[in-house]
């Protein structure tokens, strides 16, 4: 068992980057931890939280990057954690923190792993950041401007986990995101609803604007679906390997059937594959206890769009306007509120092979190779700017609650995420 303080002391420090607390403090903890394996260190400050890097020199000339994030998310609502969520506990095995294992667990157990070696065989690099939680707004003017700093051979991104068959799972992607917010006005100040016999309510015609998006089956921007690029052959094949449940999915989210009642080999297909078009929120008039009677002088709607190689951000919201313009509704203002692209490695990448290699090494358990995540992240500045095959592989499990009251990670798994990393920069 490798020692825990390192850890514990580092998931002592709240580093909420929400809030901006204790950023540099953090920053500073994950210098010295990556000074004391032997890495070659330095903070670069960027205009919100500070970017810490450490490099190793290794035998061969091949390197290895890897990414991780030392900012956590707010612990509330604090009153449903079983202890502190600062003050770290053990409890039948489990470490629990905020960050045990959204990032601070990974870090440590990378440090470990490159620890342990008396003489890397390959250089080693890792960029650790303290704004994931909040999007990275900064990451990307540091990756252009330290391009040849971060040259490596592949990267080892920080997300996974074993599933709830304890299967271990490794990600090739994520989905890019592109989150708007529409405005729709009408009088200068809400009016007693008696108008609405003479005056445009703006939610009606938000709503008619947003019926225009998409129907049942597909999202109807015109443009939209222009950039997609064809899966590959061993993307579509992979889709059979993925053990899902469509009916425990279900039962677990509170549905009878996923939409247009697709089966479910083609539901696990559009979580990894498709592009959306949802609504995250809306607001308009009068919304708290009981009754008020009024017609709102504006309505607001938060639509997020999950994208997919390769698809552009700014070319989606391009799209909306000229979409909103010809439909009618050029009154309707859209704002963008974040905006990441998406990433994909081929699974014939021998980086792919390497970490499934790996992890079955150590665990005596085929990997779950998923092409992509559900969600978003700013992976592509790897794998478009950088042009670095990236895999992301972690340590934690169903139960870890990420995000979540008592976050926490079984101290099995941290020992055995120090021993994959191990072997991933073995084989690498």
């Amino acid at each position: 068992m490798h020692d825990l303080t390192p850890l514990i002391n580092l998931l002592k420090i709240p580093s909420v980057s929400a809030t901006h607390e204790h950023m540099n403090e953090c920053a500073e903890k994950i210098r010295d931890l990556l000074s004391e394996a032997g890495c070659r260190t330095q903070i670069f400050p960027t205009e919100g939280h500070p970017i810490v890097y450490g490099e190793i020199k290794g035998i061969s000339d091949r390197c290895l990057l890897f990414y991780d994030h030392y900012d956590v998310q707010p612990p509330d609502p604090l009153e449903e954690w079983d202890s502190p969520p600062f003050s770290p506990q053990i409890r039948n095995n489990r470490l629990y923190a905020r960050g045990a294992v959204d990032n601070k667990g990974n870090i440590m157990a990378r440090i470990e792993a490159v620890k342990s070696f008396d003489e890397l065989p390959i250089t080693v690099k890792f960029l650790i950041e303290g704004e994931e939680e909040i999007g990275s707004p900064h990451l990307e003017p540091f990756v252009r401007e330290h391009a040849s700093l971060l040259s490596s051979d592949g990267c080892i991104w920080e997300m996974g986990e074993n599933d709830e068959m304890k299967r271990p799972t490794i990600f090739l992607g994520v989905k890019g995101l592109c989150y708007i917010e529409l405005t729709s006005r009408g009088p200068l100040t809400d009016l007693h609803s008696a108008y609405a016999a003479i005056v445009e309510n703006p939610a009606w015609r938000l709503i008619d604007a947003l019926h225009t998006f998409k129907t049942k089956d597909r999202i109807t921007i015109p443009g939209f679906h222009d950039s997609i690029r064809q899966l590959e052959k061993e993307e579509q094949e992979i889709i059979h390997t993925i053990p899902f449940d469509a009916e425990d999915t279900k039962k677990e989210i509170g549905i009878s059937q996923f939409t247009r009642n697709m089966p479910g080999r083609e539901a696990m297909s559009e979580i990894l594959f498709g592009p959306t078009c949802n609504i995250s929120g809306l607001k308009a008039g009068y919304t708290g206890e009981g009754s008020k009677t009024v017609l709102p002088s504006k309505a607001i709607a938060k639509v997020d769009f999950r994208l997919v190689p390769d698809q552009k951000p700014e070319a989606v919201v391009t799209a909306v306007k000229n979409h909103l313009s010809n439909q009618g509704f050029s009154d309707i203002t859209v704002k963008c509120l974040g905006a990441l692209n998406p990433a994909r490695t081929s699974p014939n990448t021998r980086l792919v092979s390497v970490v499934q290699e790996a992890i079955l090494s150590v665990c005596h358990t085929p990997v779950v190779t998923y092409p992509s995540m559900a969600g978003s992240g700013p992976m592509w500045l790897f794998t478009d700017i950088l042009h670095i095959p990236t895999v992301s592989t972690a340590i934690g499990d169903t139960e870890a609650n990420i995000h979540s009251p008592n976050e926490s990670i079984d101290l099995s798994d941290y020992e055995e995420g120090i021993d994959i990393i191990r072997e991933i920069i073995n084989r690498f």
